[in-house]
């Protein structure tokens, strides 16, 4: 049986629902298909608001030959075997679309780089993470990256319509607020509350969503308690919870690197001056992860989970900061004093820019408004 998704998925510019920005009167990709433009680019946007579809409909629309594959499970191999596939019987372009392309190493995309840079590939990348951290950037210059947003209600209320299935007006504004922006947990509320229940009705959608989602959601509420549970167990020192919770997310499916970005945080947040060198080793672990991959960098996200874990713990520069920022928010851009001012011209020393500067004296720096305020408050040892 087919799934919903699948049947009910736009095949048009005209049914797609959502994104007007890109696909509107004057967007960007519309204009792009109507013009027949081929390039390549980077959908970035949170899950089920129409990245697939839209890759699918440029495609069909532009007469490319277009190859699906997933960056999880894909590789080298994967991208060569389409490259080499012979184009006399087929003479069209071939169009890659790389779903989850964050998943990618360094290596991986280095091996891309020539293929789109040549034309041999035009790629579409999909992602949910920011390209500017996990592209490189040679690849990312040669790639338009366009910016999805989260589908509004309207726009879920327009999908449920689409289902044809016959939804009561309180189920459908459970659906809204349960859907948070993403259509894929939309139908596949309303197709497992069908096959189970044969109807839908607000109380029977809601058993059966929580039944078909209590596997490890790496978008869902199970995917924020676990990275609580684990920053938390590292916080309180606790290194035997914290290996725990890394591997129950890498067993889920988690993304390697969004660990480890989360333990570049902690570093700084939680450790800090306390143990300095935390922040050298948890960056080399997102390093190790980036480069190396999955399966062998889950040693390397250990090896660093311990290492913070039983880390002392020093939250002064992360506090002095909140602090610091709070007061710039309440009273705006503080006139800095004038001894401490640059002084490149002599307008400006006549002034009295730079009047009185000693580099070793033990005056306060801070806006005389601040003048004498302490952000930093290192624990008593």
């Amino acid at each position: 049986m087919e799934p919903l998704a699948n049947k009910i998925r736009p095949k048009t510019l005209k049914e797609f629902v959502g994104q007007e920005h890109l696909v509107g009167p004057h967007g960007p990709l519309r204009m792009a298909i109507r013009d027949k433009h081929l390039f390549s680019f980077i959908l970035w946007g949170p899950p089920g608001v129409g990245k697939t579809t839209l890759a699918r409909i440029y495609a069909n629309a532009l007469d490319a030959k277009l190859y699906e594959l997933s960056a999880v499970s894909a590789g080298k191999d994967d991208i060569k075997r389409i490259i080499d596939e012979p184009t006399l019987l087929d003479p069209r372009p071939k169009l890659l679309f790389l779903d989850e392309i964050h998943r990618f190493n360094k290596a991986q995309q280095d091996f891309l780089l020539p293929l789109v840079e040549t034309g041999r590939l035009t790629l579409i990348g999909a992602t949910t993470e920011n390209p500017s951290f996990e592209v490189i950037s040679a690849l990312l210059s040669r790639c338009r990256v366009f910016v999805l947003e989260s589908l509004s209600e309207k726009d879920i209320q327009k999908i449920i319509v689409r289902t044809k299935i016959k939804v009561p007006k309180d189920a459908i504004e459970w659906l809204v607020t349960l859907a948070n922006g993403d259509a894929r947990i939309v139908l596949s509320a309303l197709e497992n509350t069908k096959q189970i229940y044969g109807s839908i009705t607000r109380e029977n959608l809601k058993n059966a969503f929580e039944h078909a989602f209590i596997r490890f959601d790496k978008k869902g509420e199970e995917h924020y308690d676990t990275i609580s549970a684990f920053i938390k167990s590292m916080r309180s020192g606790d290194a035997d919870a914290a290996i725990y919770y890394l591997a129950r997310m890498i067993a889920g499916g988690e993304d390697p690197k969004f660990i480890a970005r989360r333990m570049v945080v902690f570093a700084s947040e939680d450790i800090g001056l306390a143990q300095p060198t935390a922040l050298v080793v948890a960056n080399a672990v997102f390093q190790a992860v980036d480069t190396i991959g999955l399966p062998e960098a889950q040693e390397n996200l250990a090896h660093g989970v311990a290492y913070l874990a039983l880390a002392a713990k020093d939250r002064s520069a992360y506090d002095a900061y909140m602090e610091a920022l709070s007061d710039v928010k309440a009273t705006g851009n503080l006139p800095i004093p004038l001894r401490i001012r640059n002084a490149p011209t002599k307008l400006m020393k006549n002034l009295g820019y730079g009047k009185g500067y000693d580099k070793y004296d033990k005056e306060s720096y801070l806006p005389d408004t601040l003048k004498g305020k302490k952000y930093l408050r290192r624990p008593k040892k």
